[in-house]
C-alpha cells in the first residue's frame, strides 16, 4: 500500500453510532360522551324493513363576520387624492401638449419664410418676372462714379 520508503501510519477507523428511533406511544382512546342525548328516529320503509338512528343536525355554515364600517372621512381622503393625482397628471399632460404644439407652430413658420423667402429669391433673380417696370441688367452695365451706365 505505501511505498518502501515512507514510514507507514497507523490507520485509526471512525465507525458511526446509530442514534436509535424514538419510541412513540399511541394516546389511549378514551369515549366521551355527549353533552346531551340525541333523539334516536325510526323510519318504516315501504317494504315494512324499519330503520332507527340518530337524527343529524344539517350542517350550518359560520356567520360571516360583519364588515367593518368604513369612516365616510377615510372615503372622502381617498377620493380627494386619487382626484388629486389626475388633476396632476392631467395638467402634465396638458403641458406636454401645449409644449409640442408651440414647437408645431413654430417650424409651421419657420417653413413658412423659406418657401416665401424662396419665392422672392426666384422673383428678384430671375428677369423675366418684372413686368411693366424697368430692367435693369447688372452684367452689362458699366460703374463709374458711383452711377450705372449702360
Amino acid at each position: 500500500m505505501y511505498p518502501d520508503h515512507t514510514p507507514q501510519r497507523a490507520v485509526e477507523v471512525h465507525h458511526p453510532t446509530p442514534i436509535p428511533p424514538p419510541v412513540v406511544h399511541p394516546a389511549p382512546v378514551v369515549p366521551v360522551q355527549p353533552g346531551t342525548l340525541p333523539a334516536v328516529a325510526s323510519i318504516v320503509l315501504p317494504d315494512g324493513r324499519v330503520v332507527t338512528g340518530y337524527a343529524i343536525d344539517a350542517v350550518r355554515p359560520e356567520p360571516v363576520a360583519a364588515k367593518p364600517a368604513v369612516s365616510r372621512t377615510a372615503v372622502n381622503v381617498a377620493l380627494g387624492g386619487v382626484g388629486f393625482l389626475a388633476v396632476c397628471g392631467g395638467l402634465l399632460l396638458l403641458t406636454s401638449f401645449i409644449a409640442a404644439l408651440t414647437a408645431f407652430i413654430g417650424q409651421l413658420i419657420i417653413l413658412a419664410a423659406v418657401i416665401f423667402g424662396g419665392w422672392i429669391a426666384v422673383q428678384v433673380l430671375s428677369g423675366s418676372g418684372h413686368r411693366g417696370g424697368t430692367t435693369v441688367n447688372i452684367r452689362r452695365a458699366v460703374f463709374k462714379r458711383n452711377h450705372f451706365h449702360g
